[in-house]
């Protein structure tokens, strides 16, 4: 009997071992850590000559690249991520970093200290050296490019606290939480590990030879954090302020007669302290403007107690059918010919200061405007000559102004608060309050209030709608009273406007208007009131009845 059963016990012995050799395999894969090494190549995503650029930990999409034995990083990276000033002229291969008072230029030929070039030109991008970005920019900067299979680089806008762990043992630092995952490298015993994501049992480190990864928490001893210092030197904006609020009126000079009605225009005012002639208009893409100048005015206005701010624009000559914004500011000399002029003629007139109205933008002028300011303001800021530009509300289509880079640069921001509804557009009110409410709000995110100042229409619009569609036609508010009496027609008072409307039958069709007078000015007056805004600015002289200056006045 006992013989009959060897077999079965042998059988049963075999497949209890088995078992247990398949439970140890599993429990083997389960449990044994992976000794797989990451392919730093493929997670870094660079190639030989190619440089990884990691912003406050995060990978980047673009790449640096080395030569002359140091990194250089992509331009355009650099405006969009850490600093917008570096400005490259297209034209005249010219790359330029504006400062409160000097310009700095540089070339593919300019060599640094270490004689290398500060920058260099690719087929369709310029590229510049680490130490020019750091000398002009508030970054740390950490570089793992020499002698490394993978050349990176870290930057560091951050300036907080950094909390740091003291490795007990040697450990393997992995790509993710998890010892299945692939080894990134392994920290030393007792070297410092920066803790950039704590959790329960993996914290998400990097270590000294700079690489980025996750350490089991039972290999790291607490330390202590590490607080990173500047010493960068924010370069420092003065800026000229008015000794009282700015209450400025354009005053609409298209011709030289026309400065002969400085004194009518001014005569029924109250606490105007600022007039700004519209005197010079852009006349082509070479930096030449059409001038009604006068010096004459200049001595009167100053007579007058009023500064005088000379409006440059780029539509009052031919309609501006002959200027080009991205042409014009596009090139370096042009934009230096157009401000030594403006300065001539500051020293020959002897005006105070110069009001921007650059109208009807595309997308693609945006920087080179941004750049002429602020070369501008160098030599405003050297003339004392007060800075002043004039914007649209903020609304979506028009962020390219930067108005934080204007907050910056120069004295005064003057938001435009008007032409809600404007010619060829869809009939309505031309500033409703909250229309102008939100237009200060916007601004004030990207500028301080002390340079706001907040522009209000002397006028509105009569519109008709007849067979041929919707028109209009724009009235001072003086004449749409006169309009309105005349007509006899019934305004009625609309609170969410903060305006009067009135409807009119007539054989052209149906004519509206949402007026702007008194009680319309006041309440945009008390949002410069209840926002301290620096000031008002007033289109146009010569609208306005006399009693408006009643509630305009901001200076009694």
């Amino acid at each position: 009997m006992k013989k009959k059963k060897t077999p079965l016990v042998i059988a049963l012995v075999a497949v209890i071992l088995l078992a247990a050799g398949a439970l140890g395999v599993w429990l083997a894969i389960k449990y044994m850590p992976s000794f797989e090494t990451a392919d730093l190549t493929q997670r870094y995503g660079v190639t030989e000559d190619e440089v990884a650029v990691l912003l406050n930990d995060e990978l980047q999409d673009d790449k640096g690249i080395f030569k002359n034995n140091q990194t250089y990083l992509p331009l355009t990276w650099i405006n969009g991520k850490i600093n917008e000033k570096f400005f490259w002229d297209e034209n005249e291969k010219l790359l330029i970093y504006t400062l409160p008072e000097e310009i700095v230029y540089a070339t593919d030929q300019t060599k640094g200290s270490n004689g290398s070039p500060l920058l260099i030109l690719e087929e369709d991008e310029v590229y510049l050296a680490l130490g020019l970005i750091s000398g002009y920019t508030n970054i740390r900067i950490r570089a793992f490019d020499v002698e490394t299979e993978v050349r990176r680089i870290y930057i560091d806008t951050r300036w907080e606290s950094e909390d740091m762990a003291l490795m007990k043992r040697k450990g393997r630092v992995r790509e993710k939480g998890g010892i299945k995952s692939p080894i990134v490298t392994e920290a030393r015993k007792e070297s410092q590990v920066r803790v950039i994501e704590a959790m329960d049992e993996w914290s998400k480190v990097m270590t000294e030879d700079g690489y980025i990864g996750y350490i089991q928490n039972r290999f790291l001893a607490a330390d202590d954090s590490f607080q990173p210092k500047s010493t960068f030197i924010e370069p420092e904006y003065t800026n000229i302020t008015m000794d009282e609020k700015v209450c400025l009126l354009w005053h609409q000079v298209l011709s030289n007669d026309a400065n002969s009605t400085l004194e009518a225009r001014i005569a029924n005012t109250k606490g105007v302290n600022v007039v700004a002639p519209t005197w010079f208009a852009m006349m082509d893409n070479e930096g030449n403007y059409q001038s009604f100048a006068s010096k004459d005015y200049v001595d009167k206005a100053h007579e007058l107690g009023l500064q005088v701010w000379a409006v440059l624009d780029n539509f009052n000559y031919n309609g501006g059918k002959d200027v080009n914004t991205q042409v014009l500011m596009g090139k370096t000399s042009t934009r230096k010919k157009l401000i030594a002029k403006l300065m001539e003629d500051a020293d020959t007139y002897g005006f105070d200061g110069i009001n921007l109205d650059f109208e009807t933008l595309r997308e693609e002028a945006g920087p080179y405007y941004v750049q002429f300011i602020r070369e501008l303001s160098v030599s405003c800021r050297k003339k004392k000559l007060v800075l002043s530009v004039d914007n649209y509300v903020p609304a979506s289509y028009n962020l390219f102004y930067n108005r934080a880079e204007q907050g910056r640069v120069a004295d005064y921001v003057i938001v435009m608060g008007y032409d809600e509804h404007f010619s060829g557009g869809e009939m309505g009110s031309v500033a409703s309050i909250n229309f102008v409410k939100n237009g200060i709000a916007d601004t004030l995110k990207e500028v301080p209030k002390e340079k706001v100042v907040n522009a209000i229409p002397f006028f509105t619009r009569v519109w008709t709608e007849g067979d041929n569609g919707t028109s209009s036609s724009a009235l001072g508010i003086e004449g749409a009273q006169k309009w309105v009496e005349e007509n006899n027609v019934e305004l009625i008072w609309q609170e969410e406007l903060g305006q009067y409307y009135g409807e009119l039958f007539t054989d052209e069709g149906k004519k509206y208007i949402w007026m702007e007078e008194k009680n319309s000015i006041q309440l945009k007056m008390n949002l410069i009131e209840e926002y301290g805004l620096a000031g008002v600015a007033c289109w146009k002289a010569g609208f306005e009845p006399k009693d408006i200056w009643d509630v305009v006045n901001l200076n009694e």
